[in-house]
């Protein structure tokens, strides 16, 4: 619909093999703050074919086949290389959103905004607690209807009602991933 994905995973992803030649040098030698970068290879390849004018596309009907984590600690390994592949390719790709889709401008925001807000609501809470000793009710109705809210829009986009479980994803990013983002964030060199 918008002519670009922000991020062609990597085993579900297919290049027009003269627009990854083109790009290859940069691919290859990709760096942050002067190292040398060793992940989030997708994202970033992804970047660089948008930056270079190709066009990125979802394809519904494409069936790929990938290895999944399957204990904890392999899935948070891979949720911090994801964290920090988004912080890194987020600032990389600023200069090339206002070319792109005003929706994509705001999916990229909302990604990354949508967490710091979650973080907020959180440490909100958690202060509040500490501070009154009163359970923050209004910050877990606040998290609770956003929480729904987007999993409504999911499960009615998708037309399945299964798309209601993701509201349990919630509890697994306030407990989990909004500290290893944290960690993400300050341990992305």
């Amino acid at each position: 619909r918008f002519g670009a994905v922000m991020c062609c995973c990597g085993p579900c992803a297919m290049y027009r093999r003269s627009a990854m030649l083109s790009l290859l040098d940069q691919y290859e030698t990709q760096l942050y703050r002067g190292k040398p970068s060793d992940f989030g290879e997708d994202r970033h390849l992804t970047i660089l074919m948008l930056s270079a004018g190709f066009r990125t596309e979802y394809v519904p009907s494409a069936i790929a086949a990938t290895v999944v984590p399957d204990t904890m600690g392999v899935y948070l390994r891979q949720q911090l290389r994801w964290a920090r592949s988004t912080f890194r390719d987020t600032l990389l790709a600023l200069p090339i959103l206002p070319g792109l889709d005003r929706y994509l401008t705001l999916d990229a925001i909302g990604q990354n905004g949508g967490l710091l807000l979650l973080a907020l609501s959180v440490l909100t809470g958690i202060g509040q607690f500490a501070l009154t000793a009163t359970v923050p009710w209004w910050t877990i109705l606040v998290i609770g209807s956003m929480t729904l809210v987007r999993c409504s829009v999911a499960a009615y986009r998708a037309r399945e009602l299964r798309f209601l479980g993701f509201a349990l994803h919630t509890l697994v990013n306030i407990f989990l991933l909004i500290p290893l983002k944290a960690y993400a964030l300050c341990t992305l060199s």
